[in-house]
């Protein structure tokens, strides 16, 4: 029982801190698994709301709170081929990128990356930039 309520208080505490980390960011883009929606906050604001296309069946999108790790404005995966403008990778080879298959955002569509309209990564990268990528955090969540 000991070993349960120990247990119980590290992951409530890992879960505060990210919790916490996103909320002290400048930016933060919040991803709803559920809505499939990203909410992107800047210094406590919300400024936008977008679809996007996360993990399709079969596929995994991390959960989680994350920092952007590298920053391309032009990327082609080097697994599918596919281009991804405007890629924010924030873990491994999990981006938010650009995507030209618009008709599938609001939907499971990917192998696992955010999709949001070009336009629309073209603005966060931007955003991302202007705070500085040490000021901005990536929490996705069901």
């Amino acid at each position: 029982m000991i070993r349960f309520v120990f247990l119980a208080l590290i992951l409530g505490a890992v879960t505060l801190t990210g919790a916490s980390e996103a909320l002290a960011a400048r930016l933060v883009a919040s991803v709803d698994l559920s809505s499939q929606t990203m909410t992107v906050i800047k210094d406590g604001r919300v400024i936008h709301r977008w679809k996007v296309s996360t993990a399709r069946p079969g596929k995994v999108t991390p959960v989680g709170t994350f920092r952007p790790q590298r920053m391309h404005r032009k990327w082609v995966s080097t697994i599918y081929g596919s281009n991804m403008p405007y890629s924010i990778f924030f873990r491994g080879p999990y981006a938010i990128h650009g995507t030209n298959a618009v008709s599938r955002l609001g939907r499971p569509a990917s192998a696992g990356c955010v999709r949001l309209h070009t336009a629309n990564a073209k603005r966060l990268y931007n955003l991302t930039r202007q705070v500085g990528p040490s000021n901005m955090r990536v929490r996705i969540r069901y």
